[in-house]
């Protein structure tokens, strides 16, 4: 089993990992675009040709399915790269978790890139998904650059000014771009309001490597063999990872793996 996963950074870690925890046998193609990085400001016309040349340099490793860890390569490129790619490579778009967030009840904040934060893409979701719970949407400003970075300063400063932007009878927040399961815990600190119950997080990377095994019908094996193997595509270079992925535990452990074959 060969299962690719794409983004401009090091945001496809979280899904990664997810990925390596139910399969450890299954290799890995991690395809990633520091030529043109980050993808966010551009226009989506420039981010889905940027992502369809990350896709294709991930497709022609013939993958069995691939992931697009990043949730605003899904909002733009996703049709293009089924178009491109399917039947034959199913392709997993990133979705915030928001329908399983308003199942607790709420209220709910979400936190996501400027540019997602208020988008009718989100706004979509929210009256799709919400219920009639309470969202509220919450911009974090240079959050997804400094985990990028491994910029601790500037992580712990962009956590805090979101903090202070979420309601706090919030119980429960949506992690909206995939660069901040890398910094989960640091964020339920940030948010966690003395003698309030515990807050609940939902990031996607768990149903995202969930929904890439049914797509290719495969099974969870989590006590298979920890012989799955580990290439990194750098705009469609053979490379490595990037130093700051090291800095967090969803990258060590990618490390640990079996060098490529």
């Amino acid at each position: 089993m060969k299962i690719a996963l794409m983004d401009s950074g090091i945001g496809l870690l979280a899904a990664t990992a997810a990925v390596r925890r139910l399969r450890p046998d299954a290799d890995l193609v991690l395809s990633l675009d520091p030529d043109g990085m980050p993808w966010g400001p551009r226009t989506p016309e420039d981010l889905t040709e940027r992502a369809l040349a990350v896709a294709e340099a991930a497709a022609a490793h013939r993958p069995d399915a691939l992931v697009v860890g990043c949730n605003t390569a899904t909002v733009h490129a996703l049709p293009a790269l089924r178009a491109r790619l399917e039947p034959g490579i199913p392709v997993i778009g990133t979705v915030p978790a928001i329908k399983p967030a308003a199942a607790g009840g709420g209220p709910v904040a979400i936190w996501a890139t400027p540019a997602t934060t208020g988008s009718p893409y989100q706004r979509g979701l929210i009256e799709e998904f919400a219920d009639g719970v309470p969202v509220a949407e919450v911009p974090c400003w240079g959050l997804a650059e400094a985990v990028e970075h491994a910029d601790d300063a500037a992580i712990d400063a962009a956590v805090a000014a979101a903090a202070g932007l979420t309601p706090h009878d919030v119980t429960t927040v949506v992690l909206g771009c995939t660069h901040y399961e890398l910094v989960a815990e640091r964020i339920r600190a940030a948010v966690q309001r003395a003698a309030a119950p515990p807050l609940v997080l939902h990031g996607s990377a768990g149903a995202v490597a969930a929904q890439t095994l049914r797509r290719i019908g495969e099974r969870p094996a989590p006590c298979a063999p920890a012989d799955g193997t580990v290439t990194v595509l750098l705009s469609g270079r053979a490379g490595a990872l990037p130093a700051p992925a090291l800095h967090y535990a969803e990258g060590s452990v990618l490390v640990a793996a079996s060098p490529a074959r």
